[in-house]
């Protein structure tokens, strides 16, 4: 290879490099970019829920219920599906429930980014897969108020603010600082403690 054709594969290999460099760092720019401000962005959407028609508010239970609150101090539901029980579970109670559960929507993730969930694609009663879990300490506030207030057979949209989820920082490695947490919820079953855990029956409706 000739000098000058030597020297001209070294700037075209400099320049792909740099190239994928650059690449690189807009990527990360992305990436960093797509968090934020996310705290501030968190409470805005938690005041974008309270000053909303659309939603229900139910507070913390461990809150006073004979005083306002603070926007943070509420959930938000949207009732998707409501089932025919009157009772609700207790504090201390076990349910099992589906659910799926994401942050507040980001510029790549329309719907928010989707941290877990015991069933894909579109809800069904049918198909859902479950969990089994208490109503105790070890649950965030926000889900155990959300339990409290729903019956067998509901299926709600439960926005929680971070205050009362996985707090800042979070209590959660797997979850970021100062997240609000968008579920969905659909309560199968509950029983009291003591008593004997029902066989799972997949809902027909």
């Amino acid at each position: 290879m000739t000098g000058r054709k030597w020297m001209k594969a070294i700037f075209i290999l400099s320049f792909f490099h740099s190239f994928i460099f650059l690449a690189s760092c807009s990527e990360d720019s992305e990436e960093a970019g797509e968090w934020d401000n996310w705290q501030e962005r968190n409470e805005a959407k938690t005041a974008e829920w309270a000053a909303s028609s659309v939603y229900t508010k139910y507070k913390n239970f461990t809150k006073d219920q004979s005083t306002a609150g603070k926007s943070s101090d509420y959930i938000y539901v949207k009732v998707l599906e409501s089932g025919s029980a009157t009772e609700s579970p207790l504090y201390m109670d076990s349910v099992r429930v589906a659910y799926r559960l994401r942050y507040i929507p980001t510029a790549t993730y329309a719907e928010g980014y989707l941290v877990s969930q015991t069933f894909v694609g579109d809800f069904d009663w049918k198909t859902m897969g479950v969990t089994d879990l208490q109503l105790n300490s070890n649950l965030i506030d926000g889900f155990n108020t959300a339990l409290m207030n729903m019956h067998v057979g509901d299926y709600w949209q439960v926005n929680i603010p971070y205050e009362i989820a996985y707090g800042n920082p979070a209590s959660r490695s797997d979850i970021r600082d100062a997240s609000n947490l968008v579920y969905e919820i659909a309560l199968v079953d509950f029983w009291h403690p003591g008593e004997t855990r029902p066989a799972f029956k997949a809902r027909t409706r």
